[in-house]
């Protein structure tokens, strides 16, 4: 019998079919003969008897974007019954998603592939992870006090401050030394002291665009998704209005890809995006990695299939578990 793949994800209607990676990845599985079922977060439980999800069996169509899936009857689905577990539900990471990886890590636990690992995922921050590689990122502080981020602001003269649990540019602020409204920035994003925040200085080739690097078992794709400002905005998020195109990886992105990939495979992160801003390692995504729609579309090699062919080798190979 087929392989079966449970897609941990969002409701499919909430997607945006035409970019949407999670499409790409549930295409590239079907296409290579796996069967697909749809899990919601909500639906999974966790008991003496292992981890369950209800959800429905999913088939994904090339037809008109309204109509590119197509779902089962609900049914529930013991999840020792899947080859391989897809975690793609979308940040923030908050309490319930805390959640969501203990009880994939059970299911983890039991001998089933979870990609990526939920402990992998818990562990990796996808701001604080890149403080693991010192050399590559740009100048950084974490920290909730007011006057070490503002020493850290007149030191630099110019940073970045973001939240440490957000996604898409929601929460960043770039602010100056000279800045009337420094201060209730810094109030306003550590909630008057209470809440950690990431600085990080600002990087000027930021104008030149933030390059997504997606990195499959280990290997960097060999071009880039650059997503380059709207006219008067300094966040490269597609989904505040950066205008993407499609580039061979720089010296620099390579060196930092090849560097941080490995470490991540051996983690179990098996599908990943890296966020580099001039060469300079700025976020590492691990939870539901976008930018695959793009890569194919402008490269003609299919992303997605990539990281199945890496699931295939481990189940081949008896390697029932991304970590234990």
């Amino acid at each position: 019998m087929p392989p079966l793949l449970a897609v941990v994800m969002d409701p499919p209607e909430r997607l945006h079919p035409q970019k949407d990676t999670t499409r790409v990845l549930c295409e590239a599985a079907q296409g290579r003969g796996w069967r697909l079922c749809y899990l919601p977060p909500a639906g999974l439980r966790l008991s003496g008897e292992g981890v369950v999800g209800r959800g429905h069996d999913l088939e994904v169509r090339p037809g008109p974007d309204a109509d590119w899936y197509r779902l089962g009857e609900g049914r529930d689905l013991p999840l020792r019954e899947a080859a391989a577990v897809l975690l793609r539900a979308d940040p923030p990471f908050d309490l319930e998603y805390l959640h969501l990886t203990h009880i994939l890590e059970a299911a983890a636990r039991a001998g089933t592939l979870v990609v990526n690992d939920p402990r992998a995922v818990r562990d990796h921050n996808e701001k604080l992870a890149i403080l693991r590689f010192p050399d590559l990122i740009p100048p950084t502080l974490v920290s909730r006090d007011l006057g070490h981020l503002e020493a850290f602001l007149e030191a630099e003269g110019r940073a970045v401050l973001k939240p440490l649990d957000a996604m898409g540019g929601e929460g960043i602020f770039v602010l100056a030394r000279d800045d009337p409204n420094r201060r209730v920035a810094l109030e306003t994003l550590t909630r008057g002291g209470r809440t950690s925040v990431m600085m990080q200085r600002y990087l000027p080739e930021i104008r030149d665009g933030d390059a997504r690097v997606l990195v499959v078992d280990g290997r960097p794709f060999d071009h880039a998704l650059v997503r380059v400002p709207a006219p008067g905005e300094t966040r490269g998020n597609l989904a505040r209005g950066a205008r993407p195109h499609v580039r061979p990886l720089t010296a620099a992105e390579r060196r930092a890809a090849e560097r941080v990939g490995p470490a991540l495979r051996e983690a179990g992160l098996l599908f990943v995006g890296l966020d580099l801003i001039g060469g300079h390692l700025t976020e590492i995504n691990v939870t539901s990695p976008t930018g695959a729609r793009e890569l194919e579309k402008a490269t003609s090699l299919p992303v997605g299939a990539l990281l199945f062919e890496a699931l295939e080798r481990r189940l081949g190979a008896g390697q029932g578990t991304a970590r234990n």
